[in-house]
This record gives structure tokens, C-alpha cells and sequence, in this order.
């Protein structure tokens, strides 16, 4: 471990940080005395104050004989906190013409308006404090297929709202309901414990994304009788256990941590009647399955057909999806328009930089970029990550960086810093990063490429999040042959502009998989393998990126690289926002 992140200092806890950067992942400037720590747990006064208003209602004993359609009174802090940050007037209708497609047995027909959804009163003015305007494409479609009771695997571009897509149905439908037979129990857990028997399930890869689900939750159960809950590995058990006795209608989970809890006897599935998997396609391919088989399979949750299962991430591929069929019951598939196919906000470029020249190019590329625009920068391992971020931050870069060896604070102080432009280059991993929503990511940087296509997909999704421009920026050498066809593929597909060497690697190599149509699907993440062809439409069509002409990563002379510019006919767009 590096020495700016090794011996936190205990006396801080509750700040994770102060002091000297080598100290301890802290908040303030750099390169002086650290007032402000970053790092680590954060204050949840919010949801205190929602914790006790739940316990003053008198948790499970009561809340079957409360009507759960009606909303309580408003509070003014917590609401100022939810939703500060929130949307500002975003206007998806620019996103008519992403496509969709869905296939399955008597789908049902789309929505325009978050009225035609009718999600009730509670979510209702959640939707309006949060500066929604109309569904994004995957809510359009996706709301009324969950609202109908109906399984469903997903596969929606990557910051196109696919977390309020499966939380708003679900939520409406708890409302509805009400707790059932769930609020009759109150039988002992863990060590005398009440046991906890959520509504509602979703599972998460990382710790990272739980969290981020999980605050959108308290969203959108703000005014309601419902309590989310989150946990998740490299956090203190019996905190999370002290809050889970306070009540959990709704539980987001990563599968480690849920597995202990069950083995525990602190929660019980019995009368959990949603289960949604958030970047699905990872967690089964990651070395999950035999957690979620566990969870699903063999304790007390409601079969499938009893239950209804929801599955979203940015790519399905084939093999996957016949993984994911042992959880779904007669789903229908829907997918909507794929990152780098679909989305006119993202330039890809992809350049020729010879390994041992990487971090001299690097810099040379961070240089050139508005130091105030946030920076992701993917590497493959975690050693590679911790010996970037030093680097870079030695040479005057505000770095910061996360990784699966990274304990809990200090990847949340890490994520802190970078959302808030304190630390605007963050150096990642995949699988830390993954299904992250930052807003204002201008770049994404492959620094290591990934081996598989797949994952390229999702990296490049950090950017160019709905209404925001980005660039995904791509280091190849040889490295990298394995994924050349199907790289090009990519970019022939997504209308950017192809490099001529990449063109001619790509006729002299073999690699990759040999043609992607059959698993993308053309302008789709996936198809329905179902399928032969066809389904409903569900978009307008069109809505690709034109290429971006000269935007060029050539040196301009002189001994110094010229980012931008160069090449004739070339975009006059800024990418760099200089």
C-alpha cells in the first residue's frame, strides 16, 4: 500500500482523513494541512431523521393497518438533502430517436409520460423534486412491462436511467400493497435480533453501486412509509444491523454480504416479492453465480413465477442471457439503444501508443485537458492503478484512486473527491468503477485496454452521460490485437473515425471474436437470443454520432504532441473544453 493511503489516523475517524496527503486520504487542497477529511463514512443525518420518523410509526407492528398511498409530512431538511444535486432541467426528449426493441410473449405498449405510468401521488412529486421531465427511452419502456407483473432482462446504454427505471415501478407497487403478511413477523434473528423480511431485493456488484442505488431509493421512497436499506462487505456489521432493526421494506445488497446476513439469520426472503440484479451480466460472469444461486435458490425467497424478476446492464451477451434464464419466468427482453452506437455525446478515439511510451503520453494528454473536467483513467490491475495515481500525482496531477484492495473510506473518500473536482483525475479499475454514475465525466481514458469488448462498452459509458459531452480516449498496441476486430467493428458501427493502421491490424489478425452481429445486434448492446430477428420497435430510429473528421491525436512538430486540431475538415468542436 502506498504511503499516502496507509496509517488512517484512528482519532479521526468519523473524517477519515486530515493531515498531509501521505497521512491519510483527507479532503482540502494539496500539498498542505487537510482540514476537510474526504475520505470514509459520511454523515447520514438525512436518514437518521427518516429512521426515526419510521420508528415512531411504530415499525412492523402498526404499519399494516396504515394506508401506504398516502404521503407524510413533508421535512424540509431532508428533503433540501435528497434532492440537492438533482437534475437541472435536462431535457431527454432529445433522446426520442435511440431505438428500442422488445421481444416475448404480449409486451406491453410503451409510454411517452411519466402520467401514463401512474406510479401515485408519492412518486409523483418525488419524479417533479428531482427535475424529471419526461421517461428516458429504457423507462418508457421498461415501467409498464414491470407494472404489468412481468420479468424482464434489460439491456439499456449506461447513464440512461436505468436505476429509477426498475426503483420507481417497484416502489409504486409497495406502496399499493403495503407491507402484507411481512408485518406479521417478529421472529428472532442473529443473536436475539428482529428479523428483517424485505419487499423488495436489488443486488449489486460493487459496494459502490449499492450505495448509489440505495440513495436513489431514499429518493423516491421520500414521503412514504417504505425504508430502504444498504449493505454491502467492508463495512461494520453491527451498524448495519443496528439499521436494519429499524426496519428495511426495500434491501439493495451486494451478494458477499447478503449471503453472511442469511447465513446469520438476520433477514429473511420469505415474503420478498421483487428481486432486480443491476449489472447483471457481471455479476453471473464475475464469479457471483454460486452467491446469487444461494440466495435465490436455496433459502426461503418465493420461486420464480411467484416472485417478479428484473435484470438491467449495459450488454447481455448470449451465454449470459442463457445463465440468466434459470431466474426468469416467461421475461420479455427489451434493449434499447447502445452505448457508442446510439449516443451523439461521445467521440472514441482510439491511438497507437507503444507501452513503454504510456505514461509519457498520458500526461502529456492530462496536460492538454482542462485541469477543473473530470478524468477517468481504467488500468487492469490494481497494482497498475496505485503506481499511475502516484505517479501522476507526484508530477503536480490531483490524482486520486480506487480499487478492490482499497478498504471501504477509502474508496468513498476517493469517489468524494473526484465528484466534487478536489481530486478531477480518478484512476480505476474496471470492476471498482463499475456502474458508477458521475455526472460530469468529460474523458475516459483506456490506459489498459480491456481484453473483451464487453467491458469496453462500459467504460466508455462513464461518459457521455445523458446531456453531457464526452470523449473516450483508447491506448493500443499489441498488445491488444485480441480485441482489434471487434474494436473496429465498434467504430465502424458508431460512425467514428477508424484510424487506417487500426484498419490493417484488424485484415492481419484473427483475434476477437469474428463479427459481433449475432451478439450486438447492430445498434443494440444485445439481442433477445430468443429470437431469430425482429420484435417491436420501440424508438425512432437513427441518433448516431457523425465521425469527428480531424480531431487528431498527430504531433503538430516541433517535438510536442498537438492534441486536437490537425487533419483536414476536422470538427471544430472543443473536446478538451479549453
Amino acid at each position: 500500500m502506498s504511503s499516502r493511503w496507509a496509517n488512517l489516523d484512528n482519532d479521526n475517524r468519523e473524517q477519515y482523513g486530515g493531515g498531509q496527503r501521505s497521512g491519510g486520504y483527507g479532503g482540502g487542497g494539496y500539498g498542505g494541512d487537510r482540514s476537510q477529511g474526504y475520505g470514509g463514512r459520511q454523515q447520514r443525518g438525512g436518514d437518521e431523521r427518516l429512521a426515526g420518523k419510521w420508528d415512531n410509526r411504530g415499525g412492523y407492528q402498526d404499519s399494516a393497518n396504515i394506508d401506504w398511498t398516502k404521503q407524510l409530512p413533508r421535512d424540509e431538511r431532508l428533503e433540501k438533502e435528497l434532492f440537492k444535486g438533482a437534475n437541472s432541467g435536462i431535457n431527454f426528449e432529445k433522446y426520442d430517436d435511440i431505438p428500442a426493441e422488445v421481444t416475448g410473449e404480449d409486451p406491453p405498449g410503451s409510454v411517452n409520460t411519466f402520467a401514463e405510468c401512474e406510479l401515485g401521488d408519492i412518486i409523483n412529486e418525488a419524479i417533479k423534486l428531482a427535475n424529471y421531465t419526461v421517461p428516458t427511452p429504457v423507462q418508457k419502456n421498461a415501467i409498464p412491462i414491470i407494472n404489468k407483473g412481468r420479468d424482464l432482462m434489460s439491456c439499456a446504454q449506461t447513464g440512461s436511467g436505468k436505476t429509477a427505471a426498475f426503483l420507481l415501478p417497484m416502489l409504486s407497487s409497495i406502496f399499493h400493497s403495503g407491507p402484507g403478511e411481512s408485518s406479521n413477523q417478529n421472529s428472532s434473528g442473529y443473536r436475539g435480533r428482529r428479523k428483517i423480511y424485505p419487499l423488495a431485493l436489488v443486488l449489486s456488484p460493487t459496494r459502490e453501486l449499492a450505495s448509489q442505488i440505495y440513495e436513489e431509493s431514499r429518493k423516491f421512497a421520500y414521503r412514504s412509509q417504505v425504508r430502504p436499506c444498504v449493505i454491502y462487505g467492508g463495512a461494520d456489521v453491527g451498524a448495519q444491523m443496528r439499521d436494519l432493526d429499524r426496519g428495511c421494506h426495500l434491501l439493495v445488497a451486494t451478494p458477499g454480504r447478503l449471503a453472511d446476513f442469511l447465513d446469520r439469520g438476520k433477514i429473511g426472503l420469505d415474503y420478498c416479492r421483487y428481486l432486480c440484479l443491476d449489472e447483471a451480466d457481471r455479476m453471473l460472469d464475475m464469479g457471483f453465480e454460486p452467491q446469487i444461486r444461494r440466495i435465490v435458490e436455496k433459502d426461503a425467497m418465493p420461486a420464480k413465477g411467484d416472485r417478479q424478476t428484473l435484470m438491467f446492464s449495459a450488454t447481455f451477451p448470449k451465454e449470459i442471457q442463457h445463465l440468466a434464464r434459470d431466474f426468469l419466468d416467461n421475461y420479455i427482453f427489451l434493449t434499447v439503444g447502445r452505448v457508442g452506437s446510439t449516443s451523439q455525446n461521445i467521440t472514441q478515439k482510439v491511438v497507437w501508443v507503444d507501452e513503454n511510451d504510456k505514461i509519457n503520453f498520458l500526461t502529456d494528454l492530462l496536460t492538454a485537458t482542462d485541469q477543473n473536467s473530470l478524468t477517468l483513467i481504467f488500468t487492469e490491475t490494481k497494482k497498475g492503478a496505485d503506481y499511475l495515481d502516484n505517479y501522476l500525482y507526484d508530477r503536480g496531477f490531483r490524482s486520486t484512486c480506487i480499487h478492490g484492495d482499497r478498504n471501504q473510506r477509502e474508496r468513498e473518500g476517493a469517489l468524494k473527491s473526484f465528484r466534487e473536482a478536489v481530486t478531477p483525475v480518478l484512476v480505476a479499475t474496471a470492476v471498482a468503477a463499475r456502474g458508477l454514475d458521475i455526472p460530469n465525466v468529460r474523458h475516459v481514458i483506456n490506459f489498459d485496454l480491456p481484453s473483451d469488448i464487453d467491458e469496453y462498452v462500459h467504460r466508455i459509458g462513464r461518459t457521455g452521460r445523458v446531456g453531457n459531452i464526452g470523449l473516450a480516449t483508447s491506448f493500443f498496441n499489441d498488445k491488444n490485437s485480441n480485441i482489434v476486430r471487434d474494436l473496429l467493428e465498434l467504430l465502424i458501427e458508431a460512425k467514428q473515425e477508424v484510424p487506417e493502421w487500426l484498419e490493417k491490424c484488424a485484415a492481419n489478425n484473427r483475434g476477437g471474436r469474428g463479427g459481433r452481429g449475432g451478439r450486438f445486434g447492430g445498434k443494440f448492446g444485445a439481442r433477445d437470443y430468443r429470437q431469430g430477428g425482429g420484435g417491436r420497435g420501440g424508438g425512432r430510429g437513427g441518433g448516431r454520432p457523425q465521425g469527428s473528421g480531424g480531431n487528431n491525436y498527430g504531433g503538430s512538430g516541433g517535438g510536442q504532441r498537438s492534441f486536437g486540431g490537425g487533419g483536414g475538415g476536422g470538427s471544430s468542436v472543443d473536446w478538451w473544453a479549453n
